[in-house]
């Protein structure tokens, strides 16, 4: 179990984006309007502000009398401290599963306030077609954050590359890995840099962000796991706020414009290769969520 521990306090030591300065520090309550602590637009902290639908999305917010600022970061391991530390009002980038093991890890309360999409994880390869043609002893990248290297892992074991000791689950590390059991060998990389990492590697376990930033499409990915699938729901990509913040109308109703806006839902499924999972999950389905999957973290500590 110090595995665990030390897995979850290097997550919370990690900085914050240099770029960004002064604090947005949401204003407003469940009872007004917010605002970002100048009076201006809320800043919602994203990784991929360049994809199309966030400028149809703050036009639609725009529409509604509500202002929004889109701040890009290049990072996942940024943006949640940023939140934390009133830099940005929102945040839209992760999974439940990425949220619970930040709250763990920094002592922190953050909260979902309403469900964007769940994305399938994928596996891509510049040298084989065919996961069968991956040679023994090649090397595959998974990304190196806690959450999303679970889910890479267990991606890969269904495919036959691998063996997990622990036989596969949402906490699943590289130390996992039956290495004289496993066809190939694992190695983890800051997701960003799984894409560029193709040419070095047999295959790469690429986020959805990243693969569309490198050019890559869905469709020529070897192998991918299944988000329409009822237990994926801990990998629902999430709009997340501060705790005290959680029930701001202006919040929530960024929320339901996100989720009922066509243009900006047609453009979540376009950037996606047409695989992503739309969702309205209710809040209180995504509350207990976190809250099972926090509590199985302190289990584990």
């Amino acid at each position: 179990m110090v595995k665990k521990k030390n897995r979850l306090a290097a997550l919370a030591v990690l900085p914050l984006v240099a770029l960004l300065a002064g604090c947005a520090g949401a204003s407003g309550s469940a009872d007004g309007p917010a605002t970002g602590a100048d009076g201006d637009a809320i800043k919602i902290g994203v990784v991929g502000a360049s994809d199309p639908y966030w400028a149809v999305y703050t036009q639609a917010a725009a529409a509604e009398g509500i202002e929004i600022e889109i701040v890009d970061f290049a990072q996942y391991p940024q943006v949640n401290p940023a939140l934390s530390a009133g830099e940005v009002d929102l945040n839209q980038f992760q999974h439940i599963v990425y949220l619970a093991e930040y709250n763990e890890a920094s002592n922190e309360n953050l909260a979902p306030i309403g469900a964007t999409a769940i994305y399938p994880i994928a596996l891509y390869s510049s040298e084989y077609s065919d996961v069968d043609d991956i040679i023994a002893g090649d090397t595959v990248a998974v990304p190196d954050d806690d959450s999303n290297q679970a889910r890479a892992l267990v991606l890969l074991q269904s495919e036959g590359l691998i063996e997990l000791t622990d036989g596969g689950t949402i906490y699943s590390s590289i130390d996992d890995v039956d290495e004289d059991a496993s066809k190939v060998k694992v190695t983890a990389l800051e997701a960003s840099l799984t894409a560029s990492s193709l040419p070095d590697v047999a295959a790469a376990i690429i986020n959805n962000d990243f693969a569309e930033k490198a050019g890559l499409k869905f469709e020529d990915a070897i192998a991918t796991d299944d988000a329409a699938d009822p237990k994926a729901l801990p990998y629902a990509n999430i709009f997340t706020a501060r705790d005290e913040d959680k029930n701001n109308e202006t919040f929530r109703k960024l929320v339901e414009i996100f989720q009922t806006t066509k243009n900006v839902q047609d453009g979540v499924f376009s950037v996606s290769g047409d695989t992503a999972v739309l969702l309205t999950t209710p809040v209180t389905d995504l509350e207990a969520s976190l809250a099972n999957i926090q509590g199985e973290i302190k289990a584990a500590e």
